[in-house]
This record gives C-alpha cells, sequence and structure tokens, in this order.
C-alpha cells in the first residue's frame, strides 16, 4: 500500500506540474457541470432539442466567459449577465426576418461587444455574453415566436452556471493560489530531479543531452508556475505584507534552482563556452560524450552531489507539509552547511559553486517555509540553520512598501479597446459579405472565426499566426467530426455525451494550444448537427471554408484598419524590457552602496512580466513557417541575450538581498562607473529603439569589469596578496554579474541596428579617419 500511495502522490504532482493551481481542469470541469446541469434540467421540462442545445451553449459561454478572481464580483457580473442576454436575443430573434438589418444590428454587437472592453474585466465578460447569445440565436434560427420558451431556457442556463460555480466547483482566490504553491513545489521538485539526472548521466559516462533538454524544459514550466502565482497574489492573499514576503521566497527559490543549475553545467562541462546561455537557448546541444566517472579525479565528489541532490529533492518535496520529527530537520541542517565553505569538499571550483547553489535552495525553501508560516520548529536547528532564521527574519522586517506607479493610460484610439473594436467591426463585416456568398445559411462561422481571432492579440503577426491554427485545427476536426458522427448514428445521447466530452477538452486546451481547442470546437459541432439532424460531410467542408475566410477577414481589417504592426508593438515592448532591467539594475548598485533597502524582488517580477510580453509578441517572427529568416534569426538571437541579461539582473537583485548593510561594496567608485557604462549603454539603447530615427547609436565599451574581475579572482584564489573576506567573495560575485550584462547588453548592439566604441574605432581606423574617444 506504501508504494501505491508514493506511485499516486508521484503521479499527481506530475499533474499538478503540468497544470498549475489546477486551473485548467477546474475552469473545463465548471463549464462541463454548467451544462450538464442545464440540459438535465430542461430535460425534466420536456423542452425541445433545439433549445436544449441553445441552453447548453448559453450555460457555456455564461461559465467561461466570466473569469474575475473574486467571487462577490462573479455575482454581480452573472447577474448583469441577464439583461444584457435577453437583450442581445430579444435583438436577434426579432430581426430575424431581415437579413441587411440583422446583419447590420450584428456588426452594431460585435463593435460594442469590444469597446466595452475598456470597463474591465466585467465589460469583457459582459461583452462576450452579448455577442455569444447573439451568434446562438442566429445559429439556430430561434425567431420570434420562440423567444418566450427561450428567455426561460436562459435563465436557466445562468442558475445552472451560478450553481456549478458558487456551489458544486467552487473556487476562490485563496485556494487557487495555494494549489499554486503545491504545483511550484512540484515543478522546482521536477528541476530538481532533472539536475539529479544530469548528474546521474555523468556519473555513468553516457552522453545527458536529453538530461540537459529536460533541465532545460523543467526550469522554464518553473518560471511560468512562479510568475502566475505572482500576478494572483494580490487576489489570494489580504495582507498585503505577506504577499509581499511569499513574491519575494518564490522569486528567490526560482533564481536559487536557476542559478543551480547553472553551476552544475558549468561543472559538468555541458556548454559551449558561455555559462549564462546554457538554461535559455532552446537550441543549445551540450557536448557529445564524457568520461566515466571512474576515470575523473573528483568521481567521490560528484557521487556525493547526487546524493545531496536526492536529499534535496526529499526537501523539496516536503515543503507545504508540517512534518513533525528531525527527518527532515537533519537533511535541511547538512545542506544548509554548505554555506560554511569549510564544509564544501575539495573540488574544481565549479563543483564548489554547485554544492552552494545547493545550499542556496536549501534556504529558500526554509525562506518560503517561514513565509506560509509552515515551518516553526527550531529546536533541532544547526548553527547554520539558525543563522540563516536569522537573515530571513531580517530580510522580512526590512521590506519595504510596494509603490503604486502612475501609468499613463492612452486615449481615442490609441486606447486598444476602442482600435480592437473598429478592427474586429470591419473584418466582421466582410466576414458577413463574403460568408454570404459562399453560404447565406452558415456565413457565421467566418464571423466567429474574425471574433476569435482577436481575442489577446495585439500585433498584425499575432493575429496570423492566430488564424492559421485555427483553420488547422478546423481541417482536422472536420475529418474527426465526420468520423463520430458516422460511428453515433440515431443514438442522441451517444452524441450529446461526446459532445461534453469534447467541451472539456476544448477549455483544458485553450490555454495551451488554439489549434487543438479548434479542433475540439470542430468535432463537438459535428456533433452538434448530428443532434439537430442536419449533418452532412458537406457542411463540415463549408465550416473550412468559412473558417478560412473569417481569418482572411482579421488579417485584412488588422492590416488596414488602425494597424499595429508587429514590429512597432514588439519595439515597444523590448524598450519597456530595458527600462525595467536598468531600473533593477539602478536599485540593485543603489542597494549595494548602502542606500535603504527596496523590494528589488518586486522589480525582478516587473522585469520577468515585461520579457514574458516580449515572448508572445515576437512568437510571430519565430514561427518556423515565418519567411522572414533573417528576422527570426534576430529574434531568437535578442531573446537568448535578454534571458541572458534578466537572469544575471535577478542574480544581482538576489545578491544585494543578501549582502550585511556593512559591506556597502557597491560604493566602490570602479565598480560604479562600471554599473554607470552599463546604465548608459542601456539607456542609449532604449532611446534607439523607440526613436527608430536612424540615428548612428554608439555604445560604450572598455575592460573596466574585465579587469576588476580578474582583480577580484586573484583575491577569491588566495593570490592576491591578501587574505579572503565576505565582502571580496560578494564583490566577485557582483562583479562576474556585472560583466555578463555588460557583455549582452553589447551584444543586442548588432541585432538592433547600433554599434559598440570597439566597432567604431575599427570602422573608423580601417577608412583611415580620426579614432572615437569611448570616454568621450
Amino acid at each position: 500500500m506504501g508504494r501505491v500511495r508514493h506511485a499516486w502522490a508521484d503521479l499527481w504532482d506530475r499533474f499538478a506540474a503540468s497544470d498549475p493551481g489546477l486551473i485548467r481542469l477546474l475552469a473545463a470541469s465548471t463549464t462541463v457541470g454548467a451544462i450538464v446541469l442545464t440540459l438535465g434540467v430542461l430535460a425534466l421540462l420536456d423542452t425541445p432539442v433545439l433549445l436544449m442545445v441553445a441552453g447548453g451553449l448559453t450555460a457555456m459561454v455564461s461559465t467561461f466567459a466570466i473569469n474575475e478572481p473574486q467571487p462577490r464580483d462573479q455575482a454581480v457580473t452573472l447577474a448583469l449577465a441577464l439583461p444584457a442576454a435577453l437583450a442581445s436575443v430579444t435583438l436577434a430573434a426579432g430581426l430575424l426576418p431581415f437579413r441587411f438589418v440583422s446583419d447590420l444590428a450584428f456588426v452594431v454587437v460585435i463593435f460594442l461587444a469590444v469597446y466595452v472592453r475598456r470597463i474591465g474585466k466585467r465589460g469583457t465578460s459582459l461583452g462576450w455574453i452579448a455577442f455569444q447569445v447573439y451568434f446562438v440565436t442566429v445559429f439556430l434560427r430561434i425567431d420570434a415566436g420562440t423567444l418566450p420558451r427561450f428567455y426561460l431556457v436562459l435563465a436557466i442556463a445562468l442558475a445552472s452556471s451560478a450553481v456549478v460555480r458558487f456551489g458544486i466547483v467552487r473556487v476562490t482566490p485563496e485556494r487557487t493560489l495555494k494549489r499554486l504553491r503545491g504545483a511550484f513545489r512540484a515543478r522546482l521538485a521536477r528541476v530538481v530531479d532533472a539536475l539529479a539526472d544530469v548528474v546521474e548521466a555523468e556519473i555513468a559516462g553516457r552522453t545527458s543531452e536529453q538530461q540537459v533538454v529536460g533541465l532545460h524544459r523543467h526550469t522554464a514550466r518553473l518560471h511560468e508556475c512562479a510568475l502566475m502565482i505572482q500576478n494572483r497574489l494580490e487576489a489570494g492573499t489580504e495582507d498585503a505584507r505577506v504577499a509581499a514576503l511569499v513574491q519575494r521566497r518564490v522569486a528567490e527559490a526560482e533564481l536559487a534552482a536557476e542559478r543551480l543549475g547553472i553551476h552544475l553545467l558549468r561543472a559538468l562541462h555541458q556548454d559551449t563556452g558561455d555559462h549564462t546561455l546554457t538554461l535559455h537557448l532552446p537550441g543549445h546541444r551540450p557536448a557529445a560524450g564524457s568520461r566515466p566517472v571512474s576515470e575523473r579525479p573528483d568521481a567521490a565528489v560528484l557521487r556525493r552531489l547526487h546524493s545531496e541532490l536526492r536529499a534535496l529533492r526529499v526537501l523539496v518535496s516536503r515543503i507545504d507539509a508540517k512534518r513533525p520529527g528531525t527527518g527532515l530537520a537533519a537533511v535541511r541542517n547538512r545542506l544548509l552547511g554548505y554555506r560554511d565553505d569549510a564544509r564544501i569538499p575539495d573540488a574544481v571550483p565549479g563543483l564548489q559553486d554547485a554544492f552552494r547553489g545547493v545550499a542556496d535552495v536549501a534556504r529558500a525553501i526554509l525562506g518560503l517555509q517561514l513565509a506560509l508560516e509552515e515551518e516553526d520548529d527550531s529546536e533541532d536547528d544547526s548553527p547554520e540553520t539558525a543563522r540563516s532564521r536569522e537573515e530571513i527574519g531580517a530580510e522580512d522586517v526590512s521590506l519595504a512598501p510596494e509603490s503604486d506607479e502612475d501609468e499613463v493610460e492612452p486615449t481615442g484610439l490609441d486606447r486598444p479597446s476602442t482600435r480592437a473594436a473598429f478592427q474586429v467591426a470591419v473584418g466582421s463585416a466582410l466576414a458577413i459579405i463574403g460568408g454570404e456568398l459562399i453560404s447565406p445559411q452558415r456565413w457565421y462561422w467566418a464571423v466567429l472565426t474574425c471574433w476569435v481571432v482577436f481575442i489577446n492579440t495585439s500585433s498584425t503577426g499575432e493575429i496570423l499566426v492566430k488564424g492559421s491554427r485555427r483553420l488547422v485545427g478546423t481541417v482536422v476536426g472536420v475529418a474527426a467530426g465526420l468520423g463520430l458522427a458516422s460511428l453515433v448514428g440515431d443514438q442522441p445521447w451517444l452524441a450529446l455525451l461526446l459532445a461534453v466530452l469534447c467541451v472539456f477538452a476544448m477549455f483544458f486546451t485553450a490555454p495551451v494550444s488554439h489549434t487543438l481547442m479548434a479542433f475540439f470546437v470542430t468535432t463537438m459541432i459535428g456533433l452538434l448537427y448530428t443532434l439537430l439532424h442536419s449533418f452532412s460531410p458537406e457542411v463540415l467542408v463549408l465550416r473550412i471554408e468559412e473558417t478560412a475566410l473569417g481569418a482572411v477577414c482579421g488579417i485584412v481589417a488588422a492590416l488596414l484598419v488602425l494597424p499595429v504592426r508587429t514590429r512597432h508593438r514588439t519595439d515597444e515592448q523590448l524598450a519597456e524590457v530595458l527600462r525595467r532591467l536598468r531600473a533593477m539594475l539602478d536599485q540593485a548598485i543603489a542597494q549595494l552602496s548602502g542606500d535603504p533597502a527596496a523590494d528589488l524582488m518586486d522589480k525582478a517580477r516587473e522585469l520577468d512580466t515585461a520579457l514574458d510580453d516580449l515572448r508572445a509578441s515576437v512568437k510571430p517572427l519565430m514561427h518556423p513557417v515565418s519567411p522572414l529568416r533573417t528576422r527570426r534569426r534576430n529574434a531568437r538571437y535578442i531573446m537568448g541575450l535578454l534571458e541572458t541579461c534578466a537572469y544575471h539582473a535577478r542574480s544581482l537583485a538576489a545578491t544585494a538581498e543578501l549582502v550585511p548593510d556593512s559591506l556597502r561594496i557597491g560604493a566602490d567608485p570602479q565598480l560604479r562607473k562600471a554599473a554607470r557604462r552599463i546604465d548608459a549603454n542601456l539607456r542609449a539603447l532604449t532611446d534607439h529603439v523607440e526613436t527608430r530615427a536612424g540615428a548612428h547609436t554608439v555604445l560604450e565599451s572598455g575592460p573596466n569589469i574585465a579587469s576588476l574581475l580578474s582583480a577580484a579572482a586573484e583575491v577569491e584564489r588566495g593570490t592576491g596578496g591578501g587574505e579572503r573576506t565576505d565582502g571580496d567573495k560578494v564583490t566577485l560575485r557582483v562583479l562576474r554579474h556585472l560583466q555578463r550584462l555588460d557583455e549582452g547588453v553589447l551584444g543586442l548592439a548588432r541585432p538592433l541596428g547600433a554599434t559598440t566604441a570597439d566597432a567604431e574605432e575599427s570602422r573608423l581606423a580601417e577608412r583611415g579617419g580620426p579614432v572615437a574617444d569611448p570616454a568621450r
């Protein structure tokens, strides 16, 4: 039984890691539950199949469209949804006999449904419901004579959605946050497992390429989960100070795990010379082959590291469990002991850094437990563990309150909701005209596709990619729909059951893949037509044509109506990333110089959020089918450098958080000069990206940081004539991160159309002109 429980717990951890916070599972379950309850009530009332389908679709849209965090806000929006739905269906049914007026009214409804997004999540939800109910009315051709019964169906659908949402599957921000913390624990454990697998492959003398690729994947998922936690902290935690503590500790745990991976790969020679890129570039491949561990001089140390990684895995897996006893305490004490250099085994510097990284992860776990008030037994603490507790407590006390920054909101046609409203309205009008030319009875599929491709997109490139993915999913879904419809035959309840399963799969896969969502939508449509006794292969083929038309109309509208070019959008977000990087660097150096402590982890979260937004916007440029190969290579290169800079900026912030006030190493004039140069380069790059005026931007370059790093390394090795101090070690760490930041920022010059002072000197020297002075 113990093995069964362990296997089940391991399986559940894997599932929780794949669906952080069970957000997708609960969303799909709530939607399906509302549909099933609605259909059950309507079946008891002996409702016709046509209205049962309408009720099921209304329950579906009223469930997934409302996504406000607090239940009380959801209840208000759900109450307002009934009059909005009644008004929309009344308008659609009343105008159904008048084709031209009905089409015109549909375009107006679409415009208003998008325009009200400026109100916030409530406006977005009500707009969704109004549009979808109008669409359902046109799709099922519900006329004015059927309206009284349809009103009752709408009320039942919304009531069923409320019962499931607030009673059967109750989802609160607090519960979601708690599950996200469990998912973070599971993903952190997967990262440690991946690290142990890399070491195990090295011990066995195998090529660890597969293990390194797995480490990349698990590290990226850990980062994704950390961002999800940070985005939900405000709604899921009443105490703002506790939310800030959890945010800081989650970021520290993520950074410690990432840093441990960097140290480990550096120690095992699994990279290609640039240790900072190994966890960020998907195209990286480790060196082929490795020596058997028996031939390595540090074989015993490598085995010990593998054992300690497995011990760290045990500590991570119990991160949210209140288990008394001394077992976990002994493991924690041993791992935290590696913070003391005297306890680190004699090995190459890379392996020693890996042991220090293990201690950093153990300390981050302790900090997260204390922030969550899940660890209060300190009787078995070792001196090193007690010191770690004191440091964490001092950091928590010094936490500064978060400052609110006033952001300038765009107005007029620059407002995203206004621009999108005009774009969708024009695209839908084109889709209606073209759709009726293809099929006067099925034109609405083109309108639906045009509507969907504009959801959560902000540039022409994103709309193009989303439209193509929807078309691919639709084509494959047609084949599946044909097969299922032939199997179902004249069994309506089987068709209904399969349609409900398709709805579940549709909402479970929607956040992951738009192609899969379109596949399940099309399969469900084939089953619905079977229920309505209007199924034919020609209908599903017609859906492909209408989907393609809707996607094309959306792209045309995005190109011609208030267009937001992909390059313009990515330039805006790239400039934002550079600004966040600069702000984080400035604050870290200021804190190292003795300025009052600030919440650097909050700066790190802002940087990560901006970087994720940029990553989403450049996806169209990096898509395999993109014909712009040069821009695709540049985009990948720039993202790799920005990931590297973000990692070292976060590491620098974490170092600044841990430095005692007595050190003040940032006050060193040479170090501040190097930091000012990086700051000036970041400012110059930001101005260059924002203006794009063709100005010749030259970034400063010089050996300042490299020479400082060399001198500090001599002290670290004990060859500099002085005794190593805590300040020397911290200075070395700071300089390493600044060196990598400097290299990353200078590396951005070429792909962004700027140049460096060294390159400018070489160019002028080749032409026989005067040599520029970098200090000028």
